[in-house]
């Protein structure tokens, strides 16, 4: 890797953060909603620690002539450096969360504390320069365990419901399994989850440089808590880079500097940039969502120890806090509600053997591949053929009382050497691969749709705390909203500065 790239990365968290101004949402999600044709609700609750987060609810298509009062409730969750805008980025025509409304559904879609809508808690000033580190001070952990009941809680009084049904995307599926780990009682409150590229295991962590990056970020997370650094990429982030970083430039806009640097546009087109940008309006105006610098270590722990577990704070503290010298891994054992993975080949922050791992913990889970082969972490919400592939599938399963077309029961979690496959009108339940003598990954069955896409989406143990880069970033545009992944924004960023200043 060496030194140069471990100073650029330092560069790169140290400017892409927070530097004490107001930070707003340049573009209301309600008001996009709105513009799109569908009711739009705010909604605000306040967690058991103090944050003040705001949801979104789409009950129903302006033009809806009759709208009934049985509709089931489903609850969306983004993931790392994302918010729910996410969920409406693509417009009316292939937005997620209206192909659900317009299924019949009363959609909620949530925001995580510390994004740009759930910036807010009854005490801490984020942009405070002192209470900052107490606002920020939380990973993902507290995401599922404070933020999502607190949510979950509002959306079933609201609507008088006893359940509703959870569809969490990457980091919206992590959180997810540390609600259901850590408080099982909510097993009882969701009536089927759904998971797109949900992360959680991590022992196959399939990028090897994000790997390496993970396990060298020890001295980047130190020098960045030592220069105050505890956000990354506040909402009010507008340049793709900062000026004084790379003087003698005009223009830091990722649309502008993949489209118009000669030197660039190969890496551009390499990490998938050019291609994502064409499926929203001109990206004139970026907003980032942001997060704590603490959710990224989390991941960044797990990736370097291939273990999914509570934070490592290190031996003493750790004894300290959990009574033991490691942190306690998730017991995904406790999951009871009926869990459906849906992952792809083409993921490089989710491999296909971790997702087989986790169904084989989880008591009521099957694993669903994607069809499309080139189907990659982001595509669940800016896939043109999003629809086709994963989001019919679920309101199908939805409208089944969730339980998943052509799957009456819960696939048994049998060891087989070899491949089995069983025929099906749509879709063929089959035994994972085995993996090479050296691995003990579970066989499980897998649910493969056989519906058949165009690719037309376009080609998208130590003690040190060891942060890692996001999983992915959504960037609204005016009237659109966009996400990217962490490979995406890691090696554009990465490589880019060491063109430029090589």
């Amino acid at each position: 890797m060496g030194l140069g790239l471990i100073v650029v990365c330092v560069l790169c968290v140290t400017a892409l953060c927070s530097d004490g101004k107001k930070t707003y949402s340049i573009y209301e999600t309600a008001q996009k909603i709105e513009a799109d044709g569908y009711h739009s609700e705010t909604h605000h609750v306040t967690t058991s620690d103090g944050y003040i987060l705001e949801m979104h609810r789409i009950p129903y298509k302006n033009s809806a002539a009759e709208v009934s009062q049985d509709r089931p409730v489903v609850f969306l969750m983004h993931g790392l450096m994302s918010a729910s805008v996410s969920f409406v980025g693509l417009g009316p025509e292939n937005s997620f969360a209206y192909h659900l409304v317009d299924a019949g559904f009363d959609v909620w879609m949530g925001n995580a504390r510390g994004n740009k809508n759930s910036r807010h808690h009854v005490t801490l000033d984020p942009d405070d320069v002192l209470q900052q580190y107490a606002f920020f001070d939380f990973s993902f952990e507290e995401i599922g365990i404070r933020d999502l009941p607190a949510m979950i809680d509002y959306a079933l009084e609201y609507t008088k419901k006893d359940q509703l049904h959870y569809i969490g995307h990457s980091q919206g599926g992590t959180v997810y399994l540390v609600l259901s780990s850590m408080l099982p009682e909510y097993n009882k409150k969701i009536k089927s989850t759904h998971l797109l590229a949900g992360v959680g295991y991590m022992e196959y962590f399939p990028h090897q440089e994000l790997s390496q990056i993970a396990a060298l970020t020890d001295m980047i997370y130190g020098i960045a808590l030592q220069n105050g650094v505890v956000e990354l990429y506040p909402p009010n982030s507008t340049e793709m880079f900062p000026a004084d970083l790379l003087p003698g430039r005009t223009s830091y806009r990722v649309a502008d500097y993949c489209a118009g640097d000669v030197a660039l546009r190969h890496y551009c087109e390499l990490f998938g940039v050019r291609h994502l940008l064409k499926n929203v309006e001109e990206p004139t105006i970026y907003d980032q969502p942001g997060a704590a610098l603490k959710q990224i270590a989390h991941y960044g722990q797990n990736i370097r120890d291939k273990i999914f577990r509570r934070f490592h704070y290190g031996s003493l503290d750790n004894l300290e806090i959990y009574g033991t010298n490691t942190p306690p891994p998730y017991d995904l054992g406790l999951i009871t509600t009926h869990v459906t993975m849906h992952y792809s080949l083409a993921d490089e922050l989710l491999d296909e053997r971790d997702v087989l791992a986790m169904v084989a913990d989880m008591p009521n889970a099957i694993a669903r591949k994607v069809a499309r082969d080139s189907f990659e972490h982001g595509d669940y919400v800016i896939a043109l053929d999003a629809k086709e592939l994963v989001t019919d599938y679920i309101i199908a399963a939805i409208n089944n009382d969730g339980v998943p077309p052509q799957t009456e029961a819960t696939p048994a979690l049998t060891p087989a050497p070899t491949p089995a496959p069983t025929p099906a009108p749509t879709a063929a339940p089959i035994t994972a691969t085995s993996p090479p003598p050296t691995t003990t990954t579970p066989s499980v069955a897998v649910v493969v749709d056989e519906t058949t896409s165009e690719d037309n989406v376009l080609p998208t143990e130590s003690n040190e705390v060891a942060p890692t880069l996001p999983d992915d970033i959504t960037t609204p545009a005016t009237g659109s909203a966009h996400t990217f992944n962490v490979i995406t924004y890691t090696y554009l960023l990465l490589i880019s500065l060491y063109v430029i200043l090589k």
